[in-house]
Order: structure tokens, then sequence, then C-alpha cells
């Protein structure tokens, strides 16, 4: 995560950090920067600070012809990725289910009222799963999407390293067995969900939003119990 602490961003520069980061692939790579200014109505000065801030809190990865690698010079860890892996090594599945229960419905209510057409516009686009991407990236493309949109960019960063977390290959989330249908079927029950979050924040409904996403969290909280076999516990 970014640290904030250690130099003062101000408000549009922090706005653009969380909006650049909505859209870090999770190869931990971005579109160029000339796209990247079109897309995001800024100038390339501007664009250049903040991808300063994401690659030196480890959030992007460096260029090829980058000083430094993203990891830290002499290959020693970033603190982001430091703070990812104690995280992983504490935490399981349900943790981090209840802790995206308590952000994102809020970061959808955030996003009804504060996105911008532009961003609204891409939440609904990152609705759809692209053909290019994984279920797995699609699914962090929408939520990471709604968190630029809720301009706030401390919560941002939070569901940010929520999200990293939860993608993390030792906690074991999805099924390593499902097969091509199965995977078909749960992708498109999800993206009806997405859409019905997608139209309540298109609509500026922030308690449609905020409901929409809580039933979406909660249905995949019950999948997960139901996975690994566990019952009775208290979802909330």
């Amino acid at each position: 995560m970014t640290d904030i602490g250690t130099e003062p961003v101000d408000e549009p520069l922090a706005d653009l950090v969380s909006a650049l980061r909505a859209q870090i692939s999770p190869r931990g790579d971005l579109a160029p920067e000339r796209v990247l200014c079109d897309q995001l109505r800024v100038t390339r000065h501007m664009l250049r600070k903040a991808l300063k801030i994401l690659r030196d809190s480890g959030d992007l990865k460096e260029t090829k012809s980058g000083r430094r690698a993203a990891n830290g010079a002499g290959g020693t860890p970033s603190a982001a990725t430091l703070n990812q892996k104690r995280m992983v090594q504490s935490t399981n599945p349900f943790e981090v289910m209840e802790m995206r229960l308590m952000i994102e419905p809020a970061l959808a209510r955030l996003a009804a009222l504060r996105a911008s057409p532009d961003e609204i516009a891409r939440i609904v686009e990152a609705a759809s799963s692209a053909p290019n991407m994984t279920p797995s990236e699609a699914d962090q493309a929408f939520h990471r999407a709604i968190a630029a949109g809720a301009r706030n960019s401390l919560a941002s960063e939070l569901n940010y390293l929520l999200h990293c977390v939860q993608t993390d290959s030792r906690l074991r989330f999805t099924d390593s067995d499902a097969d091509a249908r199965t995977t078909e079927s749960r992708v498109r029950e999800r993206d009806a969900a997405h859409h019905a979050i997608a139209e309540a924040i298109a609509a500026r409904d922030p308690d449609g939003a905020a409901e929409a996403m809580r039933s979406h969290l909660a249905a995949m909280q019950m999948k997960l119990m139901g996975r690994l076999g566990l019952t009775g516990l208290e979802t909330g």
C-alpha cells in the first residue's frame, strides 16, 4: 500500500492514484502512459507523479528501463509485499470475506454518490467479464473500479490489500478441480450480481448499491463455506 505518511499527497493526486490502482492488471502492469492520460484526462506530469507513488509502494511493477526493481534495490522485498505475506500467514478465507462484507458495501455506496461519469462507465463495463481475462482477473477489475469510484483513498487501499490477500494461492479461495462448464456457470451468475451493483451505482442509488454488494458478498461467503464443508457459522 502507499505509505501516505512519508510525504503529503494532495487530494487530486490521491484520487488519481486510486483510479490507477483500480486499473492495475493482476500481472502488475498498466496501459501505456499516453492511453492513461487520454482516459483519465490528466497531464503526463501528474500521471508520472501518481505512477511513482504506486511503484514506490510496490503496487505497480517497474518498467524494464526503471531505475530500480519493484521489490526494491538488491531484490529486497517491499514493505507492501512483506505485509501481504504476513497477512496470508495469519488469516484465513473467512476472515477475508468478513472484512470484505464490512468494507465493500460502503465503497459501493460511496461510488453511487461520488463516482464521475467516466468512473461509472468503467464500473458498468467491468461488470461483464472481459474475454481476455481469467475469471479472477475480471472479478478484481470490477471491484477495483468500484473502489476507485468511491474516492476514498484509504478505504481503496485497504480493499486493494484484501484482494491481494484473497488471490494468494495459499488461501485456496477457489476449487482447483472445477470444470469448464462449472466455471462458465459461476461467471454468468457472478456477472449478473455485478450488473445489479453497477446498475444501482449508475442510478445514483447508494442504498441499492450497498445492498446489492452485501448480497453478492454474502452469497460468495455461503458458497465458500459450502465448498469447504463448513456450516453453522455466523455470517452477519
